[in-house]
């Protein structure tokens, strides 16, 4: 098992390695059940590997009676949001519409919990709540790749990372999905040893455990099919800078190629010039913005490099066959993760 930055910022042992850790799961509406389950299921294993009661847990959320999690599933909860102890670890689970399930009371009872110095934990999207509470700020952070453009404009002042789980002193962040399975395994090992988290990592079958060094996306050419170095060096560019788009040609120079030669290869291999696929890029963020943040057409036209509204409607209609403001007015749910 690779080894893990930071270890010593996740728990406390007592010398003979045998502390009970208690952990509180609060359970936001509409979460996602593959985080959750990703979280819980290695403090399990660890019990029944070690034979001891290394870990216990409560559910908690609003209500305190259940949380109906994105797939439809409900799950019955311990308790309401109420006053913890000093040593009890949190782990906010988030999914759908996080910016809704973000409610005043949550984001009280946060900020409280949070001022007795314990460590609090976002699993996918419950960055965001994290975030809202100020629990975040000045500190670096992780959320799913989708989410990852609304939270920047929402908390520029968080150090936002594209790792798959992200510790800053007692504050955890993770991904999504199985990012929850290497937290997990990450807090397992600080507390009782890499062996252990080994064997059950191998419960689990799974046989590749991320570190917080660990990035989320699949690698470009995963992802477009097509393995060319110069092909990804443009890609990637184009990613980084979709506020303030790079010309063609700017693009094509900085890879050592000509303009001609760039657009001979986006369309050999992607079936599209490097204009179009680069205007596919900025639509795409332009639609998460619009999903799931609350800023205007028009600040969001800016934030993906539109210099007028016209011309980011027009662009838009013709690739998504609806207007900006028709895509903001029928959001019934933001996108999983």
């Amino acid at each position: 098992m690779a080894a893990r930055a930071r270890d010593s910022d996740l728990v406390e042992v007592a010398a003979d390695g045998r502390r009970t850790t208690d952990l509180v799961f609060v359970l936001l509406d509409r979460f996602t059940m593959m985080s959750f389950a990703g979280a819980i299921e290695p403090f399990r294993i660890a019990n029944r590997m070690s034979g001891k009661t290394l870990y216990r847990w409560r559910l908690a959320g609003e209500g305190g009676e259940w949380a109906t999690c994105s797939n439809g599933a409900r799950i019955a909860l311990d308790m309401d949001l109420d006053a913890l102890g000093r040593d009890e670890t949190v782990l906010v689970c988030g999914g759908i519409d996080v910016q809704q399930a973000t409610t005043r009371r949550l984001v009280g009872w946060l900020r409280r919990e949070a001022r007795k110095g314990g460590t609090i934990a976002g699993l996918c999207t419950a960055a965001h709540a994290l975030a809202r509470a100020g629990l975040l700020d000045g500190r670096r952070a992780t959320i799913h790749w989708e989410n990852q453009d609304s939270f920047a404009e929402d908390f520029p002042e968080i150090e936002l990372t594209r790792s798959v789980f992200v510790i800053d002193g007692n504050r955890m962040t993770t991904a999504g999905g199985t990012a929850s399975i290497d937290l997990a395994l990450t807090m397992i090992a600080a507390a009782h040893g890499e062996d252990l988290a080994n064997a059950v990592a191998d419960q689990l079958i799974y046989s590749s455990i991320r570190t917080d060094q660990d990035t989320q996306r699949l690698s470009i050419p995963t992802r477009i099919g097509v393995r060319h170095p110069k092909l990804s060096q443009v890609i990637q560019v184009m990613e980084k800078n979709l506020e303030d788009p790079i010309s063609p040609a700017t693009l094509a120079s900085d890879a050592g190629m000509s303009t001609r030669q760039l657009e001979r290869l986006f369309r050999r291999y992607l079936n599209r010039s490097p204009k179009r696929y680069y205007m596919e890029l900025r639509l795409a963020k332009a639609r998460n913005l619009l999903m799931q943040t609350d800023m205007s057409v028009i600040n969001v036209a800016l934030a993906c490099g539109f210099a007028s509204p016209s011309h980011f409607s027009k662009c838009y209609r013709a690739h998504y066959r609806t207007t900006p403001y028709r895509e903001r007015g029928s959001r019934g749910g933001r996108a999983e993760t």
